[in-house]
């Protein structure tokens, strides 16, 4: 069983011109706005202060790279569909996204949040399909488990695995709040950036 003996932060970045990335695999996290990314990031590192949580939404504008255990690099890319946004700072986190797509990295997976209290908005249906298309593996993960009630659950799963049209084994569950689901996501990034 792997874990996780050591997270830092690296850098944040405003855009990826002339970007280079490390030579480290690269794991991607994206979500809409107040999904928890970094709640998520922060339960993965065993450290509630590696990144920064905010009860703002659309407060994160900057790409933040995390180091793992000295084997991979956890990308935090700004949330997407933040409503009160205005049309250019949109078309700004639009545009860093696109331009982390765009350039030389060692992406070997993208993880795509979504909160399991909601159904998954078109924006994420949108960024699923774009992982598809471009042949980038994609693990999809509902945060907030513990926000609702375990009667809930499957309905819940069922409810996102139908958006996504995706089998319901192929949506992992976490707890930001209660460390479910942990093991299970640092699991499934070590299929992708492999054992050392």
């Amino acid at each position: 069983m792997k874990t996780i003996k050591n997270a830092t932060f690296i850098k944040s970045v405003s855009d990826f011109k002339g970007y280079q990335s490390s030579k480290l695999p690269e794991i991607i996290i994206v979500g809409r706005s107040n999904v928890g990314k970094s709640s998520i990031i922060n339960m993965l590192a065993n450290n509630k202060k590696l990144a920064k949580v905010s009860a703002t939404q659309g407060k994160t504008k900057l790409a933040n790279f995390f180091m793992f255990n000295n084997e991979f690099v956890l990308v935090d890319l700004p949330g997407y569909g933040y409503a009160e946004a205005g049309k250019s700072e949109q078309n700004r986190w639009r545009d860093m996204i696109n331009g982390y797509f765009t350039c030389k990295n060692n992406l070997k997976m993208s993880i795509l949040l979504v909160d399991v209290r909601h159904t998954p908005t078109e924006q994420d249906i949108q960024m699923l399909e774009y992982f598809v298309v471009n042949n980038i593996p994609v693990t999809v993960v509902a945060t907030k488990f513990d926000k609702i009630k375990k009667s809930e659950k499957m309905q819940k799963i069922t409810s996102i695995a139908n958006t996504f049209n995706m089998g319901k084994d192929n949506v992992f569950l976490t707890s930001s709040e209660t460390g479910f689901g942990k093991q299970e996501l640092i699991d499934r990034i070590y299929q992708f950036v492999g054992e050392k």
